[in-house]
């Protein structure tokens, strides 16, 4: 049984929810949720640079549809993870998250 899933959870539910796993993280830290709190910021880190990248590309129509197909499945991916109480990386970007973000 994995202690603070609901936590890890909580970090992939909104924005919100992603500061206040944060922050109760830094009052006593947690592998898991550190893992999947640095999960979340690639995602939306990633989510942004696509939007603002999509906004550029967008003469071609489907590209901002694209884009926001690939972030939910990363989301959902992250999710599910953090569910099933696994430490899986989201696919391509996961890792860079892992190595950037070390010290939340």
């Amino acid at each position: 049984m994995v202690k603070n899933k609901g936590l890890a959870i909580l970090s992939y539910i909104t924005l919100i929810g992603w500061i206040i796993a944060l922050v109760l993280n830094f009052q006593k830290k947690d592998q898991f949720v550190s893992f999947h709190v640095r999960q979340y910021l690639m995602i939306m880190i990633t989510g942004i640079v696509l939007m603002f990248v999509a906004g550029l590309l967008s003469f071609i129509p489907f590209i901002v549809l694209i884009a926001q197909i690939a972030l939910l499945i990363l989301w959902l991916m992250g999710l599910v993870s953090a569910i099933q109480g696994n430490k899986s990386e989201v696919p391509i970007i996961g890792s860079y998250g892992q190595k950037w973000f070390k010290s939340l």
